[in-house]
Parts: C-alpha cells; structure tokens; sequence
C-alpha cells in the first residue's frame, strides 16, 4: 500500500467517525496540546533567569513558569475562579459569555456559507457594516421612544439593521460568483478593506462624535442598550444577548436539517453537480446562503454595539476572522458552534487572566492558545477533506443530464 493510499483511508476513516469518536478525538487532541504547551512553558522558564524562591520544581530542576498555575488560569481563570468562596457571576465569567455570544454569530455565519460550499472570509466586513448601521440606524430613531418601551422597540430594530445591511453587503460577493464567477475568497477578503475603510472614513468625518477624541459616533441612549439580567453591567454582558444566539444556533440546525433551503445548501456544498441535476438553482443559492451569512454576520455587529461599546468605533475586534476557526472547530455544523464558541470564549477570556496572574510573556500565552486551538482543529479540518474526498471520489455525478448515451457512458 503506498503512502497516498494510506492517507486516504485516514481521510475516509475520519470521515466516516462516529459523534462519539469525533469527541474523544477532540478530547484527545485538547489533552495532547496541554502536554505539548506545558512543555513549552518549562522550556522558556529555564530560558529565563529567577529566584530560587520564585522557581518551580519538577524532576528535580527548578523552572521559572509553572506550567500546573499557567493552564489552571487559563482555564479555571475564565470561570472567575469558582472554586473561591467569593465567586461571583458577574466577574471573569460574563467576560467569557460575552466572548461567547459574539463568537456565536460570526462562527455560524462562517459556518452557513462552508455548508454551502462557499468560503465566505467577510464575515469580518460584514459585522463591521451592520455595527455601524445598527448605530446610526438606532441613533437615528431613538428620540422617538424612551424608556422601557425604548428598550423592547430599539434592540429588536437594532438587530433588524445589522442583519438587513450585514445580509446586504454578503449578497454582494454572492451575485458576483453566481452571476459573474468571481471567486469568493477574494471579493469577501477585498470588501473586508472597503468596509473598514468606509467605516473609517464616515465615522472620521461626517458621523464623528464631536465630544469623542476617539473616531465614533455618539453614544447610544442607555434604553438602546442591552440591558443586563442576573449579571452586572461592568463587563459588558447580557443574558439576553446571550439567549439571541442560542435562539440563532437552534434555528440555523432546524433551517439546515428540516427546511427546502437547508436541503438545497448541503447538497450544493456536498455535490453542487448532482444538486443541479436534482433541480436545486445554484445561482440563487449561492447569494441566498451569502446573504444570510451576511446577516449572521450583521447582527454580530448589532451585539457589538448595543451590548459591549454603546456606540460604534473604527477598530473592530477581529471576531469574524476568529468564527473562521469557530467554524472549524465545530465542523460547520451548528449545534457545534455552540460548544467551539464557548471553548474560544473561555481561551480568549482565560488569556487575559494568565497575563495578569502569572509572570509569563504575552506572546507565550498566545502560542499557547494557538496550540490548542491547532490541535482541536487539526481532526475536524482534516475530516472535511476526507468527506470531500471520498464524495468526490466513490460518487459519479451525470454531468450530462443522465441521458443514455451521453458522456458517462463512453
């Protein structure tokens, strides 16, 4: 058996595992890369000079980071440390909820269009247009109500906008490959700078708050704002939000698994030839799961505004470059967005505890993350090529309208 076919039966067999393999798979990676990080931690600690009181020991040998503190604040740290008699909820915790709920919105909008055999990288620029649409579009009707009812009218509106102009600027891309056949990856990466750039520009200028050295708009009334159920409003977090993409993640599975469009989806993104051939119109599909992305990716920046800042401001977190790896993670499937988001909120918000509770570089935190998020990526990456492969490999599509005769028959 030579090394090519050996790699394909990897590939199939990773295509072909079960729910429950794909979890100690996961569990299994996630395992391997703390061994790995923890190895690099003691390496760089004996790459640096300290006390022999502040050092640890292992084996022997004293080391400058341990490695046991480094991985129980990264991890226990995000949760504000609940083990400690004054723990809590509104600490650490809603730091990671409110990391959570973003990576919700911008992983299934990456994940959406993966499904449908599009790689749309702008979810990025998508959530920066409906951020910035949400704001004006809110700052421009809230003089008309106030209050509570303020609050039920103006968020429902907010999140209306972001995903109207979100949806707006991804059906872009989208009548530019079905209609044009523009390759995706570069229109999303090239309308990602249009938007940062425009964003910049009117909210610089003709939009700048007059009061702000910062280049924003003005800051949305507190009514407009998310308001914040069981939890403090010093981190920046509401439940409801929250509740949002939870509603989001159950209704983009029931869309994908039990709708017409759903249907149409998988099966452009599993076998676009044989969906054709079966009656599903590509064009119309490609812009229709862009457009939804976009709108995923819209309400995202709704979230952004309305729940984290109170007002839009250039210099938006790259939370849709990080739903790319969300996406991945969860291998495009919805409900495992869920479980990636929270897994990348608890390191994005655990990262911050680790710089602050530890003597250990930044950038060694960063790798840190990284190897982790490689190597929980690594199984479901490869087992989309595998399913890719064997679609490709072991099912024959008739290209020529299966008429007796015709080119497959040769």
């Amino acid at each position: 058996m030579t090394v090519r076919d050996r790699a394909r039966d990897v590939l199939e067999r990773l295509a072909t595992a079960s729910a429950t393999e794909r979890i100690l798979i996961s569990t299994a990676a996630l395992v391997l890369s703390i061994l790995v990080g923890a190895v690099l931690v003691l390496i760089a600690g004996r790459m640096t000079t300290c006390t022999a009181n502040e050092a640890v020991y292992y084996f022997g040998t004293g080391f400058c980071y341990d490695p046991v503190l480094v991985f129980d604040r990264l991890f226990l740290g995000a949760l504000g440390n609940p083990q400690s008699g004054g723990w809590s909820p509104d600490g650490q915790f809603s730091v990671t909820l409110r990391e959570t709920t973003l990576l919700l919105f911008t992983g299934l909008s990456v994940a959406l269009a993966f499904r449908a055999g599009i790689f749309n990288i702008g979810t990025q620029g998508q959530m920066v247009v409906g951020a910035l649409a949400t704001a004006l579009g809110v700052l421009w009707v809230s003089p008309l109500v106030s209050g509570v009812v303020g609050t039920v009218l103006l968020i429902p509106f907010g999140i209306l906008v972001g995903a109207v102009f979100g949806g707006l600027y991804g059906a872009i891309p989208g009548l530019l490959k079905a209609y044009a056949e523009a390759n995706e990856v570069i229109t999303t990466i090239m309308l990602n700078f249009i938007a940062t750039g425009v964003a910049l520009y009117l909210v610089s200028g003709v939009f700048k708050d007059p009061n702000s050295p910062a280049n924003q708009t003005v800051p949305l009334p507190e009514y407009a704002q998310f308001p914040t159920v069981l939890f403090g409003g010093q981190q920046d977090f509401s439940l409801i939000a929250l509740a949002f993409g939870i509603v989001a993640v159950v209704g983009l599975y029931y869309i994908l698994e039990y709708t017409a469009f759903g249907y149409d989806v998988r099966t452009s993104g599993i076998q676009p030839d044989a969906a054709e051939y079966g009656g599903v119109d590509a064009g119309r599909t490609i812009v229709a799961s862009l457009t939804l992305s976009g709108a995923l990716g819209g309400i995202a920046g709704a979230m952004y505004v309305m729940m984290i800042l109170g007002t839009f401001q250039t210099g938006v977190p790259d939370y849709g470059f990080d739903g790319i790896t969300v996406s991945i993670l969860a291998g495009n499937n919805p409900l495992g967005v869920g479980v990636a988001a929270l897994l990348f909120g608890v390191l994005k918000s655990g990262t911050t505890v680790v710089q602050f509770a530890t003597d250990v570089p930044p950038q060694l935190v960063g790798v840190l993350r990284g190897l982790i998020i490689l190597f929980v990526a690594m199984p479901e990456f490869f087992r989309l090529i595998g399913k890719r492969v064997t679609d490709a490999g072991d099912r024959v599509v008739a290209t020529d309208g299966g008429r007796p005769g015709g080119e497959e028959d040769e």
